[in-house]
């Protein structure tokens, strides 16, 4: 049985206007969001980031977002469905997605070098789930930054922020024109850069000093380029005694990290 309001519009020929949930359509798909809980959570607790453009929320994470940072401007709270239009296919959001100000990127000469410091160099690694894991290592070995080719480098939204898990918003990440220039550079700064090749004759613990080490890794396909194998001071590899031939370039960065952070006399 029809409710009164529905049969007194019926009576004057008029529809009742649906009723919405959402303050704006969704937007074209986009990587520009950085979506699931930990990302977000550390998004939105670094001041650099500013207020949230866009916050999508469901009522459960809208609960979380208050009693952490209290009531924020820009946030919406939505569907499941209704977030996920919004992002590419198959994003794992938990239930959270937001647009915020892009990050600055650091200075080379911000990174300071500190006996027993470790700083990471990207040549031509431009998966973003390897990009988003190794900032995850580095973070989660206290490494002093993160250097990468501008031009050769995914952007630092969507699948990249979701892989890094917060790691995104702790770690100082340098983009440079040029990796080659930029290892002189550091050079200058105090830094000395070991560069990791299956090919190289000496183990990377028998190469690191303790000194200040940038530890450059290359692509899974190429490794690193010939010019800035050049630029290294060593070249050392990861030892594999069970005989596989190499590693994820993510994976080779967590071992030597792990093998760089180990106290050195």
């Amino acid at each position: 049985m029809a409710s009164h309001p529905e049969r007194n519009d019926a009576r004057k020929g008029k529809k009742r206007p649906p009723q919405h949930r959402f303050q704006r359509r969704s937007e074209a798909p986009s990587e520009d969001w950085i979506w699931g809980w930990h990302a977000v959570e550390a998004a939105l607790a670094n001041p650099a980031r500013g207020a949230p453009q866009r916050l999508l929320v469901t009522p459960e994470r809208a609960r979380q977002v208050e009693a952490r940072f209290g009531r924020l401007a820009g946030v919406e709270t939505a569907d499941n469905q209704f977030i996920a239009q919004n992002l590419p296919q198959g994003a794992v959001h938990q239930g959270v997605a937001l647009r915020a100000e892009p990050l600055e990127p650091a200075d080379l000469a911000d990174l300071e070098a500190k006996p027993g410091a470790i700083l990471l160099m990207l040549d031509q690694v431009t998966d973003p789930q390897n990009v988003g894991a190794i900032l995850r290592s580095a973070a989660a070995f206290g490494a002093a930054g993160v250097i990468l080719q501008d031009r050769h480098a995914p952007r630092f939204t969507g699948a990249l922020a979701k892989a890094a898990a917060g790691a995104l918003e702790k770690i100082p990440v340098a983009r440079v024109v040029n990796l080659s220039r930029a290892l002189e550079e550091l050079a200058e700064l105090g830094w000395r850069a070991v560069g990791l090749t299956g090919a190289a004759e000496q183990d990377l613990a028998q190469a690191l000093d303790g000194t200040p080490t940038v530890l450059v890794l290359g692509s899974e396909g190429e490794g690193m380029r010939r010019l800035v194998a050049e630029h290294c001071d060593a070249l050392a590899r990861i030892p594999m005694p069970g005989g596989f031939e190499s590693l994820n370039v993510s994976a080779a960065a967590a071992v030597a990290l792990y093998e760089a952070s180990r106290p050195r006399g």
